[in-house]
């Protein structure tokens, strides 16, 4: 892919940018201002681009890097690079999406999730927590969910921002999904108190633990009702 084209590319991206936008972003911790609904559009306009989506990654800005994330091929990256990926992913919005479209769909998934799990990096290990979560979700066999609950009761509270907001989720996902762990589930949350006075929009699930939990599961017993 030509310089000219990742230039046009960028060029796009930097028309699109909205400074309202931008500090609302910046207030999570993000540094881009370009709407996701239109960045989307112009991801399904240039569909597919493994080598575009390299270019646009190594220019370093957040805009193209979510831009990049949405038109590569995730089985096409080596376990190396979507570690060094992670590693340079410091914005919340770029790591969410590179570990939830990215990596998630990578052959390579389960042994950066052990890997990043154990990292002494709060922001790797906090992906390594993601992933988990998504274990414990959709394919929890073989994880030792009791041992999780032991690592969440001992370190969340003190844990530093990103890491605990992925360790409550994976607290609320265990208590959601394994009916025999959901009161010490529950419990540990309700101790811990960690963002239980998060700001929640009306409609909107708070992500204290054992409201979150109560919730989804009132949900789940209404559907299957």
């Amino acid at each position: 892919m030509t310089e000219t084209t990742v230039a046009a590319v960028l060029a796009e991206l930097a028309a699109m940018e909205d400074p309202k936008a931008r500090a609302i972003n910046e207030r999570h911790g993000d540094d881009h201002g370009v709407n996701l609904g239109k960045l989307r559009a112009l991801a399904k306009q240039l569909k597919t681009q493994q080598e575009l989506a390299l270019s646009l990654w190594k220019t370093g800005g957040s805009s193209a890097r979510l831009l990049a994330i949405l038109i590569c091929r995730p089985k096409a990256f080596e376990r190396a690079e979507l570690d060094g990926m992670l590693r340079a992913a410091r914005t919340p919005k770029v790591q969410d999406w590179l570990v939830n479209y990215v990596v998630k769909k990578s052959p390579h998934a389960e042994e950066l999730r052990l890997a990043w799990f154990a990292d002494a990096d709060p922001v790797v290990a906090s992906a390594g927590w993601a992933l988990t979560t998504d274990r414990v979700a959709k394919k929890p066999e073989g994880l030792d969910l009791v041992a999780l609950l032991d690592v969440i009761e001992a370190s969340m509270r003190d844990a530093p921002a990103r890491l605990q907001w992925a360790m409550n989720h994976c607290l609320a996902q265990i208590g959601i999904e394994h009916a025999e762990h959901r009161q010490r589930a529950v419990a540990i949350g309700e101790r811990l108190e960690v963002l239980k006075d998060y700001p929640t929009p009306p409609n909107c699930t708070s992500p204290f633990a054992p409201t979150w939990i109560a919730e989804m599961v009132r949900r789940r017993n209404q559907v299957d009702g």
